[in-house]
């Protein structure tokens, strides 16, 4: 069979968009037939970069003197559990006149179909489709107007350049800090990369700033007025000539309390009124970082809890559409789909019927908008229905405030009136705002969720009506007080506040240019402003820092341990700071061709080798205050195993095995050892019994031991809190239940 033109996709969904678009065709395997045409798809990248190892065995173990280490040209492979796939893919190669790259309409998108073209050693002409929307009007579009696949050379050159380097860079770096590091016996892998290092700069930075943060005090004058018989507070109005901070607040306290005293009991007269009516569109809908900030705040979700949850709700019960992207808005075509999607949310939801039959689906709100909408559009529920009490309590929540996200498009804007007053008080001047709600509209969405950044309000902002005071009103100012305040440390973060900053990391960056490289990197994209990452990954790097040890949660709080701080302090300025990014996207913006990245990566091999000799050449890379053991001495480490408590175990393994939990970073409290009853007798050896706990599964039970173990492994039933001993009145109920192996005794 020949097929004219084979269609490649980056996932499934898109390739049922794209049979659809051509008309419809018939499911084979791997495929679906459409007349001449075939559409196949990827489920991701389905190669990979090949590991050190897989060019030579001898990588396998961590060797200083094998660093750095570099391939050119690197290979690649195919994942383990795509092989099946790709190999239906390469049949259809061979079948094909024509390839049309249906990949993601961005970097990664365009190198995830031609790194399987090259990797097939295609040679047949390829067009470029690009689709953004699963609506069949814009696929349809889409189909209509393909392009040669060559025009995208330079995204695929930048997504490879980023990719092998960031390959590289953590290869060498993790590998040289950490063996450095095993030299004063630490254990645990110290994880260096372009992206994570960063962030947990971010952290450490902040910690910092908060413990060394220096208490001063500033003061604020406030005013209790009369006038026209409403009563409300109005904020003293500083002057060029007052004594005051960077935000322009008043540090005098002498100068403070004189100005309350002045305003105390004297005329008050409105210099000016300014009322304007204002309105608030709806928050728009999610993006994954936005949702993922959302449900921290709400429910107190892990970032990649929420990826999770999110794949679930799109891959097995298809209530939502594509879940990772990092765009807010929609296009202009999905405002056709709205009833259905409407229709479905009440179906599955029906907590929310009430407020669909209130909503106007005629409303376009901004977020319909082709011109915004990036690889994807954003995050919304789709046609699909389900039984809302078959999905876990954590799915229902993350559904509904997607779907409360996208009801909200059809609400009216959110309209106030808003007042904006200046008092004049003898030579003072005070000023007081406040706002008058006159519609709704959407917020009646978000009556229970006071604490969302859509709804935060100005502090000052007075909730009472101004709006009848007009210019020379006269009253009083009844009392003023000068109040003095403490200035506040920077808020560490929260998983919440992390995120958000991570799309706008430019800020810290301290070279101006290369800030203004990171800001331009992200110039199309909205919602972030100079960022790192990416909403695909940021979850799952954040979650490698707490894995690792390098970050720990207090309370609700994100603050970095000893050895993450340590690991910090050890790195050069470049590899902590976001500059990194920037420089390499400086770098990729002039990559055009294949050759190009070879010498990209060649230049970066310069950087990490002298990094590397650095590491070489220094005395050691000591990352925590040495932690006795107390039972020999040794320097205690701390061990992180992923998924599993952290924990603190001495350096001499072989000679002593003592354990501490980890109690945030640093070695806790050990745990009391069990008594040895002096009441009951090991039968076998006169030792003394220790009442012990064990598991079988999850569950748990107590048995007793004899105190002589490992010399004497003797067991005894437990009943009612004492052994089962031979001879005794539970003897009859006695059954020998061996000693587990310590390593499960709790």
């Amino acid at each position: 069979m020949t097929i004219r033109r084979l269609f490649i996709a980056e996932k499934p969904d898109l390739a049922k968009a794209i049979r659809d678009g051509l008309g419809g065709g018939k499911s084979q395997d791997g495929y679906f037939q459409c007349g001449q045409d075939a559409v196949t798809w990827c489920f991701g990248h389905m190669l990979q970069l090949c590991d050190p190892e897989d060019y030579d065995a001898k990588y396998k173990k961590w060797n200083m003197a094998d660093l750095p280490f570099s391939h050119v040209p690197w290979k690649k492979k195919v994942a383990s559990d795509k092989k099946d796939q790709v190999k239906k893919i390469m049949a259809l190669l061979k079948q094909a006149r024509e390839v049309v790259h249906a990949g993601d309409p961005d970097d990664e998108g365009q190198l995830l179909i031609d790194e399987l073209l090259e990797f097939a050693k295609c040679t047949l002409p390829v067009k470029r489709v690009l689709i953004n929307d699963n609506n069949l009007k814009v696929v349809q579009k889409a189909l209509a107007n393909l392009r040669d696949n060559q025009e995208f050379a330079p995204l695929s050159a930048a997504a490879e350049a980023r990719s092998v380097g960031d390959q590289l860079y953590g290869y060498n770096l993790t590998r040289a800090y950490t063996l450095k590091a095993q030299n004063q016996g630490h254990q645990g892998v110290l994880s260096v990369g372009r992206v994570q290092t960063p962030i947990l700069g971010l952290v450490v930075r902040r910690c910092r700033l908060n413990a060394s943060h220096q208490k001063s005090f500033y003061y604020s004058v406030t005013g209790d007025f009369d006038i026209q018989g409403l009563n409300f507070n109005g904020r003293y109005l500083v002057k060029d000539t007052d004594t005051v901070d960077e935000k322009k607040r008043l540090l005098d306290e002498a100068q403070a309390k004189q100005i309350a005293k002045d305003a105390t009991g004297h005329t008050a007269i409105l210099a000016s009124v300014k009322t304007e009516a204002k309105q608030t569109p709806p928050p728009l809908p999610y993006n994954l970082l936005k949702l993922q900030t959302d449900a921290s705040r709400k429910f107190g979700m892990k970032p990649d809890q929420v990826k999770t949850i999110t794949q679930n709700l799109r891959e097995k019960y298809k209530l939502i559409t594509y879940n990772r992207s990092d765009c807010e808005y929609l296009s202009d075509e999905q405002h056709g789909d709205v009833p259905g999607v409407l229709a479905a949310i009440g179906q599955t939801a029906p907590v929310f019927a009430n407020l669909i039959g209130k909503s106007d689906p005629s409303i376009k709100s901004r977020a319909f908008n082709s011109a915004k909408v990036s690889a994807h559009h954003a995050i919304i529920p789709t046609e699909a229905t389900a039984d809302l009490n078959k999905l876990t309590d954590a799915e229902q929540k993350i559904y509904l405030l997607i779907a409360r996200a996208y009801i909200a498009q059809f609400f009216p804007n959110y309209c106030y009136d808003r007042t904006d007053i200046l008092i004049n008080v003898g030579k003072h001047q005070f000023t007081a705002s406040a706002e008058v709600p006159t519609r709704m509209g959407w917020k009646v969405l978000y009556k229970n969720d006071q604490d969302n950044e859509d709804l935060a309000q100005d502090d000052h902002i007075l909730a009472c009506d101004l709006r009848t005071l007009k210019q020379h009103d006269q009253g009083q100012c009844i009392k003023a007080i000068a109040e003095k305040k403490e200035t506040k440390p920077p808020a560490l973060y929260t998983i919440a506040t992390l995120l958000s900053d991570l799309t706008r990391v430019a800020k810290y960056v301290k070279d101006e240019r290369l800030r203004k490289t990171l800001v331009d990197k992200d110039k199309d994209k909205q919602g972030e402003h100079g960022g790192i990452g990416t909403p695909a990954t940021r979850d799952s790097i954040i979650k490698t820092l707490f894995d690792r040890g390098f970050l720990a949660e207090q309370g609700k709080s994100i603050v970095s341990t000893p050895i993450g701080e340590k690991l910090y302090d050890a790195l050069p300025d470049q590899a902590k700071y976001p500059d990194m990014t920037a420089i390499w996207h400086e770098q990729q913006k002039a990559l055009k061709t294949k050759q190009d990245v070879v010498g990209f990566v060649q230049n970066l091999m310069s950087y990490i080798g002298r990094e590397v000799e650095s590491v070489k050449q220094s005395g050691s890379v000591k990352l925590a205050d040495s932690v006795p053991c107390p039972k020999c001495t040794k320097p205690m480490n701390r061990i992180a195993i992923p998924g599993k408590q952290a924990f603190w175990g001495c350096s001499d393994r072989a000679g002593c095995k003592t354990t501490l939990p980890d109690a945030g970073g640093k070695p806790g409290q050990p745990k009391p050892k069990a008594a040895v009853s002096a009441q009951f007798k090991c039968q076998a050896c006169g030792n003394g019994l220790i009442r012990r706990t064990g598991k079988k599964g999850k569950k748990a039970y107590a048995f007793w031991g004899c105190s002589g173990y490992p010399a004497c492994k003797q067991s005894y039933e437990d009943k009612l809190g004492k052994p089962v001993i031979a001879g005794t009145p539970d003897d009859k109920n006695f059954s020998f239940n061996p000693v587990p192996d310590p390593t499960h005794l709790v």
